[in-house]
């Protein structure tokens, strides 16, 4: 597992940085975007990136127990409640990290006037957990990874990127571009490659390549 997770985030590093980059470009054009509105963008965004967690999460996991008791766990065969939590548990769990947990430290180091730690699965419950678990009953019926990570990627850095514009009531100095650029960095590297890859392959014996 060590060699495992040792091998994926050195793999994620130039996409996040891609990704970064154009959460950075957002940002230099974000100076007219008012608290309010980047609440409403971040729940956007932070729910669409639970969605897209929660399928690959499962599907992950499908697909290493189907390469272990055949093609009729494709049509149902799995532990549908055990899947649910393994989803649930990586994709909720680990986005509210990456999307709310750590930008909000970057808040607190540049001190920024608004801010907060913004729970989904507490504050939009109706809408987050919902999609969570459509997320997972798409990978039990239809699992799929690779093009869904990639969006994961994408929509969690947006959605940190705009957690920390709702917390800032003015424009951003030099120095905060700086904090902001590392943030968003390890908000997305290690907890997408954790939640995505990391977190189901625990719970399977035998981990076969399926991503």
């Amino acid at each position: 597992m060590p060699r495992l997770i040792f091998k994926e985030l050195k793999k994620h590093i130039p996409f996040t940085i891609f990704g970064t980059i154009t959460g950075m470009g957002i940002m230099a054009f974000s100076l007219k975007i008012t608290a309010d509105r980047a609440y409403n963008i971040f729940y956007i965004l932070h729910p669409l990136h639970v969605f897209l967690s929660a399928l690959v999460t499962a599907s992950m996991y499908k697909l290493h127990t189907c390469s272990q008791v055949g093609l009729n766990c494709l049509r149902g065969k799995c532990n549908f409640w055990f899947l649910t939590i393994i989803g649930y548990v990586g994709s909720v769990g680990i986005a509210t990290i990456s999307d709310s947990l750590i930008p909000y430290i970057a808040e607190y180091l540049l001190n920024m006037p608004n801010r907060g730690v913004h729970l989904g699965f507490i504050e939009k419950w109706w809408l987050v957990n919902p999609l969570a678990i459509a997320g997972i009953l798409v990978a039990y019926y239809k699992p799929a990874t690779k093009f869904p990570h990639s969006l994961h990627v994408l929509f969690s850095t947006w959605a940190s990127l705009f957690h920390i514009i709702m917390a800032q009531a003015v424009g951003f100095g030099w120095f905060s571009y700086i904090i902001v650029f590392v943030f968003l960095f390890l908000a997305v590297w290690l907890p997408c490659c954790v939640s995505d890859i990391v977190f189901p392959l625990l719970f399977v014996k035998n981990r076969q390549q399926h991503y």
